[in-house]
């Protein structure tokens, strides 16, 4: 294992490839500490604390929406933006037609996908924003509400541009690689609290162990439905 991945690096072309991700991914972490600009932090946090759905989209944005940085919409945006323009192929004939037209048909689906991302991510902005001014974990004024929307769709472009980077310039799908990321990282830390909820005895060890059989299944099942080849005989 240590000698392929010395074999790797010996290689220029994929060594520079690895550390521009690599880099990339050090901008990504980076962004997620930077705090929003008019945000109580603290009540940020307490509210996560309570637990519920608000701990799955943080878990996609890497602990970002916790601490409501500038990364705190993830790409969730262009993730919502992809789909919308796939459903879009298939009821208007214009995109599809796009899409059989090769790489410049591509280029004009990238650059509307790009414009439905900033949309959604006003549009999500400006909702969790006015949500969290409700809840007086926004300061309350005007210009802390637009300084904070403008903060976060410039952070959801920045993600976006960072992920696009990573799939022009380096190794494999950039957006897949910053949830990736961002999942990674929050492994440690549920770790930790795992053993602590099972010293406390708040969590059963039997359920532990359900748990993780039960998430191993999932992953063989997703590896098998990936990986699975039937060979049909050629005469």
């Amino acid at each position: 294992m240590f000698s392929a991945l010395r074999d790797v690096f010996r290689l220029p072309d994929l060594k520079s490839k690895i550390l521009f991700v690599l880099g990339i991914l050090f901008v990504f972490r980076l962004g997620a500490h930077i705090p929003t600009p008019g945000v109580d932090a603290k009540a940020m946090a307490s509210l996560f604390e309570q637990g519920g759905v608000l701990g799955l989209f943080d878990l996609f944005a890497g602990g970002a929406l916790r601490r409501f940085s500038i990364f705190a919409l993830g790409v969730t945006p262009y993730i919502n933006a992809s789909i919308v323009m796939q459903l879009l192929a298939v009821v208007v004939p214009a995109i599809e037609k796009m899409q059989k037209e090769g790489e410049e048909g591509r280029r004009k689906i990238t650059q509307y996908t790009r414009v439905l991302a900033i949309l959604f991510a006003t549009i999500q902005a400006v909702g969790m924003v006015l949500w969290l001014k409700s809840m007086n974990i926004i300061y309350v004024s005007g210009v802390s509400v637009l300084v904070a929307v403008i903060t976060l769709v410039a952070g959801s472009i920045a993600v976006m541009w960072l992920g696009e980077m990573i799939s022009d310039h380096g190794i494999g799908n950039g957006i897949s690689l910053l949830i990736f990321a961002g999942i990674v990282v929050r492994v440690p830390e549920s770790v930790v609290r795992t053993f602590v909820l099972l010293r406390a005895g708040e969590m059963n060890f039997l359920t532990l162990i359900i748990a993780g059989a039960i998430m191993i299944v999932v992953i063989a099942g997703c590896i098998i439905l990936q990986e699975g080849q039937r060979r049909l005989p050629v005469r």
